[in-house]
């Protein structure tokens, strides 16, 4: 393993000592083969190694339900618009999970999210473009999401909002088997994807590979109204923005699994996606004085292409012991992502009148991540369970951006304000505990984490450079009180860490419209977030119900700030808030209310108040705000399924605004025409009522940003599924990336 310069020497100590002592404590615990507990039969495998210790029930409902006491499972198999869109699309209805016009995502309104795949994070859910991934990534190659807003310090404190993780389908079949699937959409939109797999008793060889095309149009209306001091009045300016864009994207993944032993298996898998989006646009810009004259206007044409790939690898072993849920694992992985933009755009000055210019713009970003884990989970008397990992995880960024500028015939010249370059670089290792210990009705989490993160920043171009080293704790504590088989109680606290992403740190000016810059802040303070929880969760028949309340504290906060810089110019900078409090009440419920007619609702009223005194603002904004999501689901006949779904976001307090309302219907309808083929038709945003509103309302600057994005599609798809005959115990079932018996007993649906 090779470590990037500078971040080896204050790493390798802590990792050889952690190593040691994690691997010499597990090995320790391998019986002797005279003693060593036969294991079981394969056929009983499947309860040891991966079933949810509880009360499991398969219910003919829009959501599969599962519970522990430290997090949410909910399965994707009945949501309609998870055949034939994207994740994006299936997170909308996910409890707690809000996704908004452009793909980013946040949970109970707080969009620093960390997302993971099958228990990992992954670089292109990291960045500026990781909503376009989510866009694009189908969600038909997820089982089900894993949502949790208090995770233990069994996991990364990064993420305020809580954790995300997506868990892959697993062909579960004996002997080959597989699915085909194809989506066809309105205005030349389409998918299809491909899965197969091989089991046998020690070996499984899985993989799959999909592509998808999608079209976008839209438009955005910039309305600003700037305060000029000298006259006393306001500055008014008009932009209208059209654009259109065809994205196709692939992704393709292979893995591996095979048993050395009864006791010993070793992974392997292979990753790689990639999207590619080319985009035209034109956009007009009017400005005025105070008093109303024109003072500036100008027309913009331009063509862009974005591409985003990522590729990985990883390994792991597994070691169990004696006794239940008594092991050690080894994680380690590699990752590359890859972001380039080319743009080039012709720009017509009107007034004042000046000859027409273009400019040719490349922005380059490379992350590449290495992570290593390991963990060592032993039971302990009066059915205690000990969880202790070291983990590291190494980020090195380099943003390469360039840019040039000539008359529209004759020779372009590099422009300093659209050329930089920038480093990053980020070393995080912790050292973590959790314990479980029923109690009766009770049983409590304690957990405890200790992180290193070290950070060096360099501005090449400026010659700037940085650095921010810190030790901190992270504490946990998870408690679960069953009233009974059906009722339970949690209560919960975590401390949570939001670190700035390399962007943000970067100081460089970057010009992107004649009238709009961009700036980063290398002194950005990561967020701290504490956060509580009180959840009541009640199973009856099919049926649940979950109540969460919920309130968190947070401080220095990351967030957008724009200033006007004169002469109708906006810079769009990020600032540390001084600090910010939320709270609310999450309702979920899930029900039959015939045999063939079942639902599912959610909702989530919320408190937010934001003090930003450090930003020039006097005193606190607050506001409250409601979201929901809704389904009914009409199973017509056994082969016969009709979903309408719905969600509505709020509206969200920014330091200087507001973001309005918005919502989207959805309708599906599925036909089996036998056990392995059936044909989907899918209406996605029914009613063409999904956007975006930006309001700023501040002294200096008084602006109304409305973009409307055309994301109406009609879709017709098939699913095809082959294989799995033979034996049911002929095979070792794969261990879910997340394993539910890391925690207590919980309800399961």
């Amino acid at each position: 393993m090779v470590f990037p310069p500078g971040s080896g020497a204050r790493s390798i100590w802590l990792t050889a000592a952690s190593l040691s002592v994690l691997s010499s404590a597990a090995w320790a615990q391998t019986p002797p083969p005279a003693r060593s507990v036969p294991a079981a039969p394969a056929s009983d495998k499947k309860s040891a190694d991966t079933e949810v210790k509880g009360v499991t029930v398969t219910a003919p409902s829009a959501q599969t339900f599962q519970s522990t006491i430290d997090r949410r499972s909910y399965g994707l198999g009945r949501d309609l618009q998870a055949t034939t869109g994207s994740i994006a699309d299936a997170l909308r209805g996910v409890p707690s999970v809000q996704v908004d016009v452009q793909g980013n995502v946040s949970l109970r309104g707080d969009s620093n999210v960390t997302i993971m795949i099958d228990g990992k994070p992954s670089g292109m859910f990291r960045g500026e473009n990781r909503g376009q991934m989510l866009q694009q990534i189908p969600a038909s190659q997820f089982e089900r999401v894993e949502v949790m807003t208090n995770p233990s310090a069994a996991f990364s404190p990064e993420g305020t909002a809580g954790i995300i993780n997506l868990i892959t389908k697993q062909n579960r079949g004996v002997g080959l088997t597989g699915s085909l699937r194809g989506n066809l959409g309105s205005e030349g939109r389409r998918n299809a994807s491909v899965s197969i797999a091989h089991n046998s008793k020690t070996l499984t060889v899985s993989g799959d590979v999909g592509q998808r095309l999608d079209k976008v149009k839209g438009s955005i209306a910039d309305r600003r109204s700037r305060f000029d001091p000298a006259s006393g009045r306001y500055a008014d300016s008009d932009q209208d923005i059209g654009f259109a864009a065809v994205i196709k994207s692939r992704n393709a993944r292979t893995g591996v699994d095979y048993d050395l032993d009864r006791q010993t298996r070793i992974s392997g898998e292979l990753r790689y996606n990639d999207s590619v989006q080319d985009a035209t646009s034109g956009s007009a810009y009017a400005g005025l004085d105070p008093f109303g004259a024109p003072v500036s206007r100008y027309q913009r044409r331009g063509q862009s292409q974005v591409k985003r790939s990522t590729n990985g690898a990883s390994g792991d072993l597994r070691r169990k012991f004696t006794g239940e849920e008594h092991e050690f694992t080894l994680h380690l992985g590699r990752e590359q992502t890859r972001d380039r933009q080319l743009s080039h755009s012709l720009t017509q000055i009107q007034l004042p009148a000046t000859s027409p210019y273009f400019e040719d713009i490349r922005v380059g970003d490379v992350l590449n991540q290495t992570r290593l884990k390991a963990e060592y989970k032993r039971p302990m008397p009066h059915d205690g369970k000990l969880v202790t990992g070291y983990e590291l995880q190494i980020d090195e960024n380099d943003y390469d951006n360039s840019g040039a500028r000539g008359p529209v015939g004759g020779v372009s010249v590099v422009v300093a304000s659209l050329t930089n370059r920038f480093a990053y670089d980020q070393t995080v290792q912790a050292v973590y505990a959790t314990y479980n210990q029923p109690l009766g009705k009770v049983t409590v989490m304690p957990g405890l984490r200790l992180e290193q993160t070290n950070v060096d920043t360099n501005q090449i171009t400026s010659g700037l450079k940085d650095s921010n080293d810190y030790l901190r704790l992270y504490p946990s504590f998870h408690l679960q009180y069953r009233l009974d088989e059906a009722q339970q109680v949690n209560a919960s606290y975590s401390r949570r860490i939001q670190r700035p992403v390399a962007q943000d740190l970067n100081p460089y000016r970057i010009y992107q419209d004649p009238y709009t810059y961009k700036q980063g802040n290398p002194r950005l303070r990561p967020q701290v977030t504490d956060s509580f929880e009180v959840a009541y969760q009640r199973r009856q028949n099919y049926n649940y119900y979950l109540a969460t309340l919920y309130w968190r504290e947070a401080r220095d906060g990351v967030t957008d700030v724009i200033r006007d810089l004169g002469g109708g110019v906006l810079l769009t900078s990020r600032e540390n808030l001084a600090k910010s409090r939320s709270g609310g009440l999450e309702l979920v419920a899930n029900a039959r209310l015939t045999p063939k007619l079942s639902y599912t609702i959610s909702g989530n009223g919320a408190w937010n108040e934001i003090s930003a005194s450090d930003l020039g603002f006097a005193a606190t904004r607050s506001a409250w705000t409601v979201s929901g999501y809704a389904a009914l689901n009409v199973t017509a006949t056994p082969k016969d399924l009709l979903q309408i779904s719905g969600f509505a976001i709020g509206k969200r307090l920014t330091p200087q605004g507001y973001r309005e309302p918005t919502g989207m219907l959805n309708i599906g309808y599925r036909h089996k025409f036998n056990e392995r083929l059936s044909g989907v038709i899918t209406v996605q945003d029914a009613l063409n009522t999904f956007g975006d509103t930006l309001v700023i309302d501040t002294l200096a600057l008084k602006e109304r940003r409305d973009m409307e994005l055309n994301l109406r599609g009609v879709y017709i798809g098939l699913t095809w599924g082959f294989g799995g005959q033979g034996p049911a115990n002929a095979r070792r079932p794969r261990e879910p990336a997340f394993d539910f018996g890391n925690t207590t007993p919980g309800v399961g649906l």
